[in-house]
């Protein structure tokens, strides 16, 4: 591996044997000149002494402060990403990579390089994903503020193991982790902001990948300026992610629960009115009942569209749940489920204007006749949605079959 000097030590140069690269370290960078040079003499310094073939590259994401001339001027491959955005950046890093394995890291001087060796050995023993976890290894005071520390990561943390089953997974925002090029590649990741580290936790999770996590710490950045980070933009963007990433939690158990409950509702009020307390139900209330199990319907089809199109378009790994669902609910069943269900409201209609006719469609009893009218009305909406659905379902499915 061809080198070249600076008066401190020696560096990599950019022109190293590809082939004989093991780890790429790589340093997503926006006008980071105060902190950058720490960075890359402290990754530089750890491989060395670790006896690891490495490489460092700064992914410049439109740098106007000189940090790109600094990179290049410590030995570091310097990859200029003209889409803005912490994912673009370390996309385009990540993509000019020569090594096998892969530590990404801020290069605010936030995180401690040193502990290079501890996402080596995890790699080299079978994980495709390291995460670091600043709560196992210490943040130090000042290094994240209060409402990070003790309720945003937490919470965002335990929505994220909730929703994706990551278990071993205690710190989703760590910007310290390694990772398997080849995994990597496989995840096939989307998101341009920083949203990025969370959807690479997420997909490994769904891909059924080995995610392991390994003790880092916090320090205080050294930068002069304000982060790049955004407390409120980016909590709000790592729960939208969750939420989109996840049909169940967004759709399907809001959709189960308001079927649920206005399926319980409607039974309890379809004999009569039921009084509790001073407070008297009656087919107001029942209407409602109604109105949720429609809405619940929505919610479990749109789990269902969405779950088969983040499948097609590769966002989700395939589904052998979802596979067992089309091989018996077809289109066919789908319709013939709609017609039965219009059918049972038709009937139901015709019980209701038949009730009418014998008033010579006079005034109605309402309290008794909505009774009627809205479980009919209901069955005949939910044919239609029925239907419907089950069409949209089998577009969706062309590209499958």
């Amino acid at each position: 591996m061809t080198t070249f000097r600076t008066p401190e030590m020696e560096y990599p140069s950019k022109t190293a044997d590809k082939q004989s690269v093991e780890l790429s370290v790589v340093l997503p960078c926006l006008n980071e000149a105060e902190t950058l040079e720490t960075c890359i003499r402290k990754a530089q310094q750890t491989m060395r002494e670790a006896g690891i073939s490495g490489e460092v590259i700064v992914a410049d994401n439109g740098s106007t402060d000189g940090s790109p001339d600094i990179g290049e001027g410590l030995g570091a491959r310097v990859v200029h990403v003209l889409a803005k955005g912490y994912g673009s950046a370390l996309m385009g890093g990540i993509a000019a990579a020569s090594g096998k394995y892969i530590v990404m890291g801020d290069a605010d001087a936030s995180y401690d390089f040193g502990h290079i060796p501890r996402f080596i050995e995890a790699l080299r023993n079978g994980a495709d994903l390291v995460m670091g976890n600043r709560f196992r290894g210490g943040i130090q005071k000042g290094a994240m503020p209060p409402l990070h520390q003790y309720f945003g990561n937490p919470a965002l943390t335990w929505m994220g193991r909730l929703f994706f089953r990551s278990r071993t997974v205690g710190d989703f925002y760590c910007g310290l982790r390694g990772f398997r090029k080849q995994a990597y590649e496989k995840m096939r990741l989307r998101t341009t902001g920083m949203e990025f580290a969370t959807e690479m936790v997420v997909k490994a999770t769904l891909l059924n990948m080995r995610v392991v996590e390994v003790p880092t710490t916090l320090s205080p950045d050294g930068r002069s300026r304000p982060p790049h980070l955004r407390t409120w933009r980016d909590g709000w963007r790592t729960l939208r992610f969750f939420l989109l990433y996840s049909p169940r939690w967004l759709f399907l158990y809001p959709g189960i629960a308001l079927m649920l409950m206005g399926s319980l509702l409607g039974l309890w009020l379809l004999p009569g009115p039921r009084t509790v307390g001073i407070v008297t139900f009656d087919v107001h209330t029942l209407l409602y009942g109604a109105a949720f199990v429609l809405l619940g319907f929505q919610g479990i089809s749109f789990a269902v569209f969405t779950k088969l199109f983040a499948v097609s378009e590769g966002l989700h790994p395939p589904d052998a749940l979802l596979d067992k669902f089309f091989r018996y609910i077809t289109l066919e069943v789908g319709l013939a489920v709609g017609a039965l269900l219009t059918l049972a409201g038709l009937a139901t209609s015709l019980v209701a204007v038949a009730g009418w006719s014998s008033r010579n469609f006079a005034a109605l009893d309402y309290p008794h006749t909505m009774r009627i009218v809205i479980p009919g009305v209901l069955l005949l909406t939910l044919g239609a949605q029925t239907v419907f659905a089950s069409f949209f379902l089998s577009v969706l499915g062309l590209q499958r079959r």
